[in-house]
């Protein structure tokens, strides 16, 4: 007999649409009647072996449909990267707790662990479902067209890029953003859909998936500033020189490491800082500003694409739905892909656990561009849709400039 309990997390970064993911498991679980209790685990994984759980059976439809349009992660979230030993320790509390269906909203370290614990309760003959909810603003989950959380984050991006280009063109210099991305590029790449005009900003885009050479970096922004008297830079944090070995380990003195043991590239402003110091000293431009998006990408409130907010809900309902009923290839355990299907809409599929976890996608070739230094109209044909309705828009006034009188 079935318990008709089930537990849902969120991991990994927050997003703006991860609570849709979230609010979908939830409502569309208690329409099933075969689900008797709803918990949620606060902090990830984390919150799973200590015990810490919510019951989200009691929680109104209403307070929840406010939850689900609130940025961030309502259940709180961990950056802990399970290993076998703590997977197994995650099943025995799945096990304590009688629960038989797990969802975990995360990216691809997140999926791992699903897989992980998907194997744990088969070994043991302990009747788990256990489904992977796609969540990263890198859109780097191998798999799927594109990863709720991305086009909300991608949309500020351009729109932040749009505001910085039309203040670079009031007060002319170089201006270098520094955008999210470890492995790959795409949000670094959202900077150019805010240009409106040919000689808008971003007028230098530089991703990860190309070797980042500061000799030519300098004469790139050299180039531009002569030809268009301002020079707007989007950078990837994660660009990095023909051995690998990230660009700030160059340039800085000492360098920051994570609890994993990398380069700590996001939360601090060194890159940007130490890019606009090679263009100072080097290129002896005065005007020279720099930005770190950090945190502002992940969770930014009014920023939100419709499109994002819509699929992020439709991945969490699909997961309780393959959970409940099964899907076609008979996976039982999962990770929950969107594909791309027409000139825009979306289906989705449940892919084994095993072609996502723990991989990296990275920008296709195809987007860009064969300087290395912007993308593609077929990367804009690609995130266009994904951005939604009502971008804002930027106007120029026409020049209609009057003759002079004083002879000087």
């Amino acid at each position: 007999m079935s318990s008709g309990k089930i537990l849902v997390a969120q991991g990994g970064g927050p997003t703006a649409v991860i609570n849709q993911s979230l609010v979908g498991v939830v409502l569309e679980a208690r329409r099933h009647h075969g689900v008797r209790l709803v918990y949620g685990a606060r902090h990830g994984v984390r919150g799973i072996i200590n015990e810490d759980l919510v019951d989200l059976t009691r929680e109104t439809s209403h307070n929840l449909e406010q939850v689900a349009d609130t940025p961030s992660s309502a259940l709180g979230s961990t950056r802990d990267k399970p290993d076998a030993k703590y997977c197994h320790e995650i099943f025995e509390v799945l096990k304590a707790h009688a629960i038989e269906h797990f969802f975990y909203i995360g990216g691809n370290d997140s999926a791992d662990t699903v897989r992980i614990v998907a194997e744990e309760a088969k070994n043991a003959g302990y009747p788990l479902r256990a489904i992977h909810i796609p969540k990263t603003i890198d859109n780097d989950l191998v798999g799927n067209d594109h990863t709720p959380g991305f086009p909300s984050a991608a949309r500020f991006v351009a729109q932040a890029f749009a505001g910085a280009n039309l203040d670079n063109a009031a007060l002319p210099g170089v201006y270098v953003g520094v955008v999210m991305g470890r492995h790959a590029g795409f949000l670094t790449a959202a900077s150019a859909l805010g240009k409106k005009f040919p000689d808008d900003g971003p007028h230098l885009i530089y991703v990860p998936e190309r070797v980042f050479d500061v000799a030519r970096f300098l004469a790139d922004v050299k180039a531009t500033y002569e030809r268009h008297g301002r020079c707007m830079i989007a950078v990837s944090e994660g660009i990095h020189d023909a051995s690998g070995a990230p660009i700030i380990t160059q340039l800085a003195k000492s360098i920051e490491k994570d609890a994993h043991g990398n380069v700590q590239l996001s939360g601090t402003g060194a890159l940007a800082d130490l890019l606009c110091e090679e263009i100072k000293s080097k290129l002896g431009i005065k005007r020279v500003r720099g930005d770190t998006f950090g945190y502002l990408q992940r969770s930014f409130a009014g920023c939100v694409s419709d499109v994002d907010a819509r699929e992020a809900r439709e991945v969490g309902e699909k997961a309780v739905q393959y959970a409940m009923w099964g899907d076609p290839a008979g996976l039982g355990s999962g990770s929950v892909a969107i594909r791309r299907t027409g000139f825009y809409s979306v289906d989705y599929e449940l892919q084994p656990l095993a072609a996502v976890a723990g991989k990296t996608r990275v920008m296709e070739d195809e987007f860009i561009a064969a300087s290395g230094t912007d993308i593609t109209d077929a990367f804009r044909l690609y995130l266009r849709p994904l951005l939604g309705s009502r971008m804002p828009d930027a106007y120029r006034l026409r020049p209609n400039p009057v003759p002079k009188v004083l002879k000087r």
